[in-house]
């Protein structure tokens, strides 16, 4: 019976918690979780019975735990998952973002006989990525499409000087790489991180972002060319009900790696 620990009490993080708490009880039982924001751990820890205990040091939760789930943020998995490895526990990480300055963790977490795992989010295709890597890639390129929500508050906007409430029409937000994107817009392409720790870094990994009011489905296609020829998807995703900056699938892949790896 895995111990399990969740470190960010919203959407994924809740349906994480009921999943363990309704499908995998006999493999695991939250027995701690940790938000920034005091109030929603507390919302989350009177839906679970018994209630687990609500954490403010992310230390302590690791330590108390068996396997660490982040459902938080890019600004805070990057700690997350060093915390989980250097006590050797088993960690999944939702917002990839935070550990491409992180790589070294891969091999630490192999010395120390645990593991990192990452969904795969809102896309498909990880798996062809990850066998074209064996051989030479020479293009990994994602084009994602979201509703004006979606991309509400993404500090490129601010930067920029977009009001995404005045956009009328089809726009192109974002042309660059992944590593610009992932700081730009870090609540809004997770995915882009994950391409790049599967394939061939966030420098040459290039991303589009594209928006209008039409939209209502968050859309990410990917081109992959390599040695072995040439890869595409297009996966349409339902934005969640209870945030449309998160896909519904990012979350069924997060309760389906959870499933897998208990």
């Amino acid at each position: 019976m895995k111990k399990i620990a969740i470190i960010g009490c919203g959407v994924i993080g809740t349906a994480i918690a009921e999943f363990v708490h309704k499908e995998l009880s006999y493999r695991g039982r939250i027995v701690g979780i940790c938000d920034i924001d005091l109030e929603k751990a507390k919302a989350l820890s009177k839906r679970l019975k018994p209630r687990p205990k609500i954490f403010t040091s992310i230390e302590d939760l690791v330590q108390r735990a068996d396997f660490i789930i982040e459902a938080a943020s890019a600004s805070i998995s990057g700690v997350v998952a060093e915390k989980a490895v250097s006590f050797g526990k088993d960690v999944l990480i939702m917002s990839t973002g935070g550990l491409l300055d992180r790589a070294y963790l891969f091999e630490r977490a192999r010395r120390r006989h645990c593991n990192i795992y990452i969904p795969s989010g809102a896309i498909c295709g990880l798996d062809g990525l990850k066998s074209a890597g064996i051989g030479k890639i020479k293009k990994v390129s994602l084009t994602t499409r979201k509703p004006l929500q979606g991309l509400k508050g993404a500090p490129y906007l601010k930067k920029k000087g977009i009001d995404i409430d005045k956009i009328k029409k089809e726009m192109l937000i974002y042309s660059g790489d992944a590593k610009e994107a992932i700081r730009y817009f870090p609540q809004n392409i997770n995915v882009a991180a994950t391409l790049s720790i599967f394939g061939i870094g966030p420098e040459h990994t290039k991303v589009s972002i594209i928006t209008s009011p039409r939209y209502t489905r968050n859309i990410h296609e990917i081109e992959v060319e390599g040695e072995f020829g040439r890869l595409y998807t297009k996966t349409e995703n339902l934005p969640s009900r209870e945030n449309p900056k998160t896909s519904q699938l990012a979350v069924f892949s997060a309760l389906a790696t959870l499933k897998e790896a208990l």
